[in-house]
């Protein structure tokens, strides 16, 4: 298992390596930064050359990516362009209010998605799992910044119960949380019904069945946990799709988040808060994917033994 892990966490930093220098190469291409300090005003190329050399922009691109990547290594992701603030400040700022907004759309999908494919499988072919299964094809139609703006107009305007942006308390999660949970639902919903449903055939079930187990046993105890594989592994993907999508539910809701900086950051072409955001989003997505890789082997010994 350690070798396994040991290799994970190699391949890891590749892909981090990989994704930084893509980001750094690719921020370039937007545009210049030195143009949209200077504003709307009147400037020469003398003035802007300055403005550039101390961004340390007049540098060769492999001396700025080594010298980004040296920052990364003791936590130092430079200055912002735009206010010279440290971005390491902003993303500590930010990243908990994104991991907030992630893991609480993650936790209620799968809340709501294990029971309810349980269910449905459990009914198969019946009226409840034919209402879970419409559902669930309604629920995958929604964009998520239409459903973000619908629950304002109707939570927010209408009823007026919940704050419409803002990260205020407990109850500014609940619209932001719901509209990612309800798009991450209705694809989970179906995994688990169809995993579940492979599971319910087996021999093995027959035989804790014939044993008199209780059924909430024989579904939850020995069906469910060799049916989660395919969850385990799709909630890993979900998340990098969940990080990549969050940033229009962040900027519906004014959400204080990651999603919020890097926008921001890339329409002031200010690269270190660009680099420095997505350097430490890949971070996370890579470590829930070793996460993943793990969760395998305590799901399925015969994983581990292999």
């Amino acid at each position: 298992m350690a070798g396994f892990i040991l290799k994970r966490l190699l391949q890891a930093v590749f892909v981090v390596l990989a994704v930084t220098l893509i980001v750094s190469f690719a921020v370039r291409l937007s545009g210049d930064p030195a143009i949209m300090l200077t504003g709307a005003g009147s400037v020469t190329e003398q003035d802007l050359k300055n403005i550039r050399q101390a961004l340390g922009l007049e540098r060769p691109f492999i001396v700025q990516y080594l010298s980004f990547l040296q920052g990364i290594v003791v936590g130092d992701f430079g200055r912002s362009f735009m206010g010279g603030t440290s971005v390491s400040k902003l993303i500590g700022q930010a990243l908990p209010a994104t991991l907030l907004l992630a893991f609480a759309s993650l936790l209620t999908s799968i809340a709501v998605s294990i029971p309810l494919g349980v269910y449905a499988a459990v009914k198969r072919g019946g009226a409840p799992d034919q209402l879970i299964r419409i559902l669930s094809l309604v629920g995958l139609s929604f964009p998520n910044f239409w459903l973000a703006i619908m629950m304002v107009l109707f939570f927010s305007i209408t009823l007026g119960w919940l704050p419409p942006s803002g990260m205020e308390g407990p109850k500014s999660f609940i619209m932001p949380a719901l509209t990612m949970a309800i798009i991450l639902t209705a694809t989970n919903v179906r995994l688990v019904r169809t995993s579940m449903l492979e599971t319910l055939s087996q021999q093995y079930i027959m035989v804790a069945r014939s044993k008199g187990l209780k059924d909430w046993v024989v579904l939850y105890k020995h069906a469910l946990r060799n049916s989660a594989i395919p969850l385990v592994t799709y909630v890993g993907v979900q998340f990098g799709n969940l990080i990549g999508s969050i940033v229009i539910v962040e900027r519906v809701f004014n959400w204080p988040g990651m999603g919020t900086l890097a926008f921001d950051a890339i329409s002031a072409r200010d690269y270190p808060v660009l680099q420095g955001s997505i350097t430490v989003l890949a971070l996370f997505i890579v470590l829930i994917n070793l996460v993943v890789d793990i969760a395998y082997g305590l799901i399925d010994p015969r994983i581990r033994t292999e």
